[in-house]
């Protein structure tokens, strides 16, 4: 339970930082991809503070040896840079740039319930499921 609590706070306090910077709209996000145009930088502010803050915060977190609330910690086995990662990283790159929302500001901006993101969100959660069968295909394969 309180590992619950604490996942519930957490995302609670990442979606108030989301809409306090603005990042659950769209136009924020396109303006900062529009460099001929009304370049936004903001964007690359609130990016900027969190890499800061994940980058302090996780060096103090794995000299703990552990996490908090108990298991181990789940750290990637793979470093290479491969197509998948690659073709991954593109086709999450053009979807944002098409919609203007990434996965964590889209989820956050449903509560609104404006149909265009309820429209991306499920699109998004399709799209993991489809990803999640064709990997797990080439996985038993």
């Amino acid at each position: 339970m309180k590992r619950l609590v604490v996942a519930f706070a957490c995302g609670a306090l990442f979606a108030l930082g989301l809409a306090i910077s603005g990042m659950t709209h769209p136009s924020k996000v396109l303006a900062f991809l529009d460099f001929a145009g009304a370049w936004d930088p903001s964007l690359a502010l609130v990016m900027g503070a969190g890499v800061l803050v994940n980058v302090l915060l996780f060096r103090v977190a794995l000299r703990r040896g552990a996490p908090l609330l108990g298991g181990t910690f789940a750290l990637p086995d793979k470093r290479a840079i491969d197509a998948r990662l690659v073709g991954g990283a593109a086709v999450f790159g053009v979807g944002w740039g098409l919609g203007g929302f990434c996965p964590g500001p889209a989820v956050v901006s449903v509560a609104g319930g404006a149909a265009p993101v309820i429209v991306f969100v499920v699109a998004m959660v399709v799209g993991m499921a489809l990803h999640d069968r064709v990997a797990g295909h080439r996985s038993e394969s």
